[in-house]
């Protein structure tokens, strides 16, 4: 019997499906992907906004079908096929468009070096200490309020601390750079964790609320993002703890998150 999550809805919805219906045709770069993944929405809203052609094909990981597996052996979204080689790892593959198509612009790495060093610190922070807080607090049950709590005010502390160093609208400023493209998936997906789990973005502070509505009104946030009822229908089995995701089993084992 297939695990629950490989019975999501099979394809992108709303403004999503308009991005895929564009991006059909063969290109140097077919981009693997599944709508309804955060990961794999950081390298969509990259290839979006540098305009870099590819080709967009839709794989379910859950399924593990052997064509994907020849991918990615991990058979993880996002991956991609660049001349016939393929990459995956969603931080690995912004880095990789960054250096494959310097020509695309904008460029989401700063041309300085300490300021891509410190994008790296705050996108190093975000992995480290915000996604995991967020996905704890999301499978956390309301009858463990201790453990609920514990996740809520982690997830806080690491938002505060991403927080300060915002210069607004953006993290760097009027440009949008890679770690705002490392975080927004996580900020479009967090009307889950406040209907659910007490989430208040106010609660964050007063700063977060304007950088959280500049990045979930970017044009190549909308253009990847599908309808909030699909991405509901996933959340829910996270909520009643019975996602079977890597990211879910690494969760609830206390391990990294894959």
């Amino acid at each position: 019997m297939a695990p629950p999550d490989a019975n999501i809805h099979p394809v992108a919805t709303g403004r999503a499906a308009e991005t895929v219906a564009q991006h059909q045709d063969a290109q140097e770069l077919t981009f693997y992907s599944g709508w309804f993944c955060p990961f794999n929405q950081r390298v969509w809203i990259a290839l979006e906004e540098k305009g870099i052609p590819y080709q967009y094909k839709e794989v379910n990981p859950y399924k593990k079908e052997e064509h994907f597996l020849r991918i990615n052996p991990r058979g993880l979204v996002p991956a991609v096929e660049y001349r016939g080689k393929a990459i995956y790892e969603s931080l690995v593959l912004l880095e990789f468009l960054e250096d494959a198509y310097p020509s695309h612009k904008p460029s989401l790495l700063p041309s300085d070096p300490y300021e891509r060093a410190r994008q790296r610190i705050w996108i190093d922070h975000i992995s480290k200490a915000v996604v995991p807080a967020w996905m704890r607090l999301v499978m956390a049950q309301p009858n463990e309020p201790e453990k609920l709590q514990t996740a809520l005010n982690e997830l806080y502390e690491g938002l505060r601390k991403l927080q300060h160093e915002v210069k607004g609208p953006y993290f760097a400023g009027e440009e949008f750079t890679l770690v705002d493209v490392v975080l927004v998936p996580w900020v479009t997906r967090d009307s889950i964790s406040a209907e659910h789990r007490g989430y208040k973005r106010e609660d964050v502070g007063g700063g977060w609320v304007k950088y959280a509505k500049a990045l979930e009104t970017r044009d190549s946030v909308l253009r990847t993002t599908s309808e909030r009822d699909k991405i509901q229908v996933l959340y829910d089995r996270y909520l009643r703890g019975e996602a079977q995701s890597e990211t879910a089993k690494a969760i609830r084992a206390g391990r990294p998150l894959p």
